[in-house]
């Protein structure tokens, strides 16, 4: 008699768990190519970055990079309040993958490197370095940030600046609290928002109390939103006696002993896994006073400005990262009788995905552009730097929550998965608008801009007049847009603001980008031929051009 088992040895059917029609890995993978990046890192003024940034790119792209991004949001960090004798340490453990992220981030010059770099378009190249390293994941993209932002802050107050400026601008990563100091580099993070005003931080109630020492005062007051806790020192916002001022805090002090910094909890959130964000609270907390009392928020919104740039980066990094996810998965995937990308609808949709993605990108690399030529005295620069990085803010990181989504969904069910990593990127997207402002903040900003500094609005109309003339389109759009702007108030702020950026995209496509890429962008997005979903340009659309931009070569 012939057993069960016997039967099944003998059957040489096909295997049913065979896998056919499934898109290979994509790493290993280039991230830095992108005609858009490049041609926008040239033009900025940072071409001499070009073969750092391929070889950062191809890194990114690794299949070790991309396992350092996976592990380091599955193993999110833990926070130890206590050691285990019952003292207080307030330390937040990471997994390994965290710090590898943070390693290559920081030499790479990802941090406050430029600040000590002279040449020319410095910051542009941190801000393509970010637009590429941005294709591992976003939340180690926090403490690098802050960092960055921190220095013109700090400048303020020149004699600690002279301290701590050379270790914040350090490429030495140096994890643990230490004496400051005492480290080949420093972190840098910040503590404004508080639970009864978040973005309206004038109603901070976090008291500064001067102390004998000049300069030094004692902070009592609870935080709602600190990130990057581990980080070494902290800007912070707080009521002293002649108003709001910023202040310097560090995690450990100069004598080696622990600064009060409780840690209450970390924030369990939507997105940004990787990355702690804190409640500290502050009690007898030691701080140095950085600018004038009461002139706390004049003080940090340098940092603010910096940090602003940052979440529009991470947007148009996240894009273009999600985009890549849905092009590689459509060149490999067949359906009806053809691959995904051959079929017209999805190509349109591809498309569609690559206009916005340029759009984000070229933005991205203008604003860092006048950031470098405003931070070397362009009055203009500055002027344009101004509004249009409060209009970039607002719009690109409005756009990733949708993008995202829709790049998801060209993978299917497969991009519903952990596994495929395109849900990460959804929960991610939404942060970029909410931090450093939400969507509100950032159009009450531009108003203010507007109402406070008249110069704003003739810089950004100075950089659409660069464009006139070259698309009838893009001359209607100022035109409405000049006559919007007599009309301005809180209940149109939105739409002016969305009608700024569409119009700053179209110019910069227009003077930069190939014919097909500026003539769909501005058929659609400001001619009105187009749907409500991505995947509905017009049918004159040259749909190849723009697809094989976008996805050169093949995975």
């Amino acid at each position: 008699m012939v057993s069960t088992l016997d039967e099944q040895r003998a059957y040489d059917g096909p295997a049913t768990h065979d896998v056919t029609n499934q898109a290979p890995p994509l790493p290993p993978y280039d991230a830095s190519e992108d005609a858009a990046l490049l041609e926008g890192l040239r033009r900025e003024g940072a071409g001499w970055a070009e073969e750092d940034l391929r070889r950062l790119g191809r890194q990114a792209g690794s299949v070790q990079a991309q396992e350092w991004a996976d592990l380091a949001n599955r193993h999110e960090p833990e926070l130890r309040t206590h050691d285990r004798y019952g003292n207080r340490v307030d330390e937040v453990d990471f997994h390994p993958s965290w710090h590898h992220l943070m390693r290559t981030a920081i030499a790479e010059g990802l941090a406050a490197s430029p600040w000590a770099d002279d040449r020319a378009g410095a910051h542009v190249a941190r801000t393509a370095g970010g637009l590429v390293w941005g294709h591992t994941e976003a939340g180690h993209g926090c403490p690098t940030s802050m960092t960055y932002a921190a220095v013109p802050a700090l400048r303020r107050q020149p004699e600690l600046a002279k301290v701590y400026e050379p270790l914040l601008t350090s490429r030495e990563y140096e994890p643990g609290l230490r004496v400051p100091t005492e480290k080949r580099g420093l972190l840098a993070g910040m503590g404004m928002t508080e639970k009864q005003g978040g973005s309206d931080v004038r109603t901070n109630t976090t008291t500064a109390t001067p102390t004998s020492e000049p300069g030094v005062y004692a902070l009592r007051g609870h935080k709602w939103f600190t990130s990057a806790p581990m980080c070494d020192v902290f800007l912070v916002l707080a009521q002293a006696p002649g108003g709001l001022s910023c202040f310097l805090v560090p995690r450990v002090l100069p004598d080696g002993t622990r600064n009060t910094f409780r840690i209450q909890r970390l924030k369990d959130k939507l997105g940004n896994r990787s990355n702690a964000s804190s409640e500290p609270e502050f009690d007898g907390t030691v701080a140095w006073l950085v600018g004038p009392e009461g002139q706390g928020v004049k003080t940090i919104i340098e940092m603010v400005n910096c940090t602003r740039l940052d979440c529009v980066m991470m947007s148009a990094a996240l894009m273009r990262k999600s985009l890549v996810e849905a092009g590689h998965h459509a060149r490999h995937r067949s359906a009806f009788g053809a691959r995904l990308v051959d079929q017209p609808l999805m190509r349109n949709v591809l498309a569609d995905l690559a206009l916005e993605s340029e759009a984000a990108t070229t933005l991205t690399l203008r604003l860092a552009g006048a950031a470098d030529r405003a931070i070397r005295g362009d009055a203009q620069e500055t002027a344009f730097r101004r509004i249009a990085t409060a209009v970039g803010k607002y719009w690109v990181t409005k756009r990733g929550p949708a993008f995202t989504a829709e790049a998801l969904e060209c993978l299917g069910g497969n991009g519903y998965v952990e596994d495929s990593g395109m849900p990460r990127h959804y929960r991610e997207a939404p942060l970029l608008s909410i931090w450093e402002g939400s969507g509100n903040v950032n159009a009450l900003d531009v108003l203010r801009a507007l109402s406070r500094e008249p110069g704003t609005a003739d810089a950004l109309f100075g950089e659409f007049a660069r464009a006139q003339g070259a698309d009838a389109r893009l001359d209607a759009a100022v035109v409405r847009l000049r006559d919007r702007l007599s009309g301005a108030s809180q209940t149109t702020a939105r739409r002016l603001v969305e009608e700024m950026a569409l119009t700053l995209q179209a110019s910069l496509l227009v003077r930069y980008a190939p014919p097909a890429v500026a003539d769909a962008f501005c058929a659609t997005r400001l001619g009105g031929d187009w749907g409500h979903a991505f995947g509905t340009l017009p049918e004159g659309a040259d749909l190849d051009a723009i697809v094989d931009r976008a996805l050169p070569g093949g995975n």
